[in-house]
């Protein structure tokens, strides 16, 4: 009775085997049963390959970083924290490399109007160096000296873009130029500043650029606007919010002579909060132009290191998704103020610290179309 009753529930749940008599009828109801199992078994097994298959094949988000020597870093998640190149206050740096040795240049702080430090590579280690590299800020207060950036001219020159508080500008800033023989100064400023849109709010934040493309030099900078803005973060998020654009200007040989009118490149939006700022420009191996640049407000845990890209170096610009450097990412406040290489492949840029904004490094690549720290 057993036996009939199994041999039943076998057909029945199984409708094939009524098709198969041969099996029906000269098999035992275990053996078949033994096979049905066997065969159920090969059949998950086949399913949960191909399960595996096809969800390989699924294409996956992007890394928002990779991390050398460590798995990739996706979006959320969390990695060793970053240190601090020395422990001092170092905002706003730039980076050159002279010969074998690389030079990094910063926001006044530690008694300096213009700091410097040194290192063997890109990647440090770097040393604070102890000398004043903008002794005499020429028609600047010779206060809040920002964010200063050096280029190499053709004839050897070295150039400084400083950011200098203007003399009545009710604590607005315009751009400096300052020129050198030594990378190290001492540099001598010019005797008016390159840009000063004072009705606008000023101007800071200066970087030179040389497209290896063209040859021809730019400089990159922002105009102030948020010194008229209305009040919140960095008085620039009660409306109307005004426009803190960056600027081109072509340049002649000597780096300071402006060919033509500046031209905007980029300007905030609802995403950037208050601000964009701290532009430094690249040309990729590819070709690409990758803009640099920082937005929301530095006093903020929400300031950010982010990027552009362009075909062509007058744009248009094209904001990458996401951030490229946030809070919580490396365990890293308010990261921002970035300067790559001129060469591309290592950027440096401040973050917060306990000293004020210290030095952090990283380097990186152009991965399909996204800046990926490496």
């Amino acid at each position: 009775m057993l036996k009939r009753e199994l041999k039943h529930h076998l057909v029945k749940t199984n409708p094939r085997l009524q098709r198969h008599p041969v099996l029906t009828s000269f098999l035992s109801v275990e053996s078949q049963v033994s096979i049905m199992v066997q065969i159920q078994h090969i059949i998950a097994g086949a399913l949960l390959i191909a399960n595996s298959l096809l969800a390989a094949a699924v294409p996956r988000p992007p890394p928002f970083i990779e991390l050398k020597g460590a798995a990739r870093l996706r979006r959320g998640e969390t990695a060793a924290a970053a240190q601090p190149q020395f422990n001092l206050d170092f905002p706003d740096p730039a980076v050159i490399k002279v010969g074998s040795t690389w030079y990094a240049f910063a926001t006044n702080s530690n008694g300096k109007h213009v700091q410097a430090a040194e290192a063997p590579h890109a990647l440090g280690p770097w040393t604070w160096l102890d000398i004043d590299l903008l002794p005499d800020g020429g028609w600047t207060t010779g206060n809040n000296t920002w964010a200063p950036d050096v280029r190499r001219l053709d004839d050897g020159t070295f150039v400084m873009y400083y950011s200098g508080e203007a003399p009545g500008g009710g604590g607005r800033h315009c751009i400096g130029v300052a020129i050198s023989r030594d990378v190290l100064g001492p540099y001598t400023p010019q005797a008016t500043p390159f840009a000063c849109p004072l009705d606008r709010g000023g101007a800071i934040d200066a970087s030179g650029f040389l497209d290896t493309a063209t040859r021809r030099r730019y400089v990159v900078y922002k105009v102030d606007g948020n010194n008229l803005g209305h009040g919140g973060e960095c008085n620039n998020l009660v409306a109307p919010i005004e426009s803190t654009p960056i600027l081109l200007q072509e340049v002649a040989a000597d780096g300071m002579t402006p060919i033509g009118a500046a031209v905007q490149i980029l300007d905030r939006s609802d995403e950037d909060g208050p601000l964009v700022e701290a532009p430094d420009l690249v040309r990729a191996a590819d070709g690409t132009y990758v803009l640099f640049y920082s937005s929301h407000c530095f006093t903020s845990p929400e300031y950010v290191v982010r990027y552009a890209k362009a075909a062509t170096v007058a744009g248009p610009y094209v904001k990458a998704a996401a951030p490229l450097l946030r809070t919580g990412v490396l365990g890293l406040t308010a990261p921002g103020g970035a300067t790559s290489a001129e060469e591309g492949g290592a950027l440096l840029y401040h973050a917060d610290c306990a000293e004020g904004r210290c030095l952090f490094v990283a380097d990186y690549t152009l991965q399909e179309g996204m800046v990926v720290l490496t």
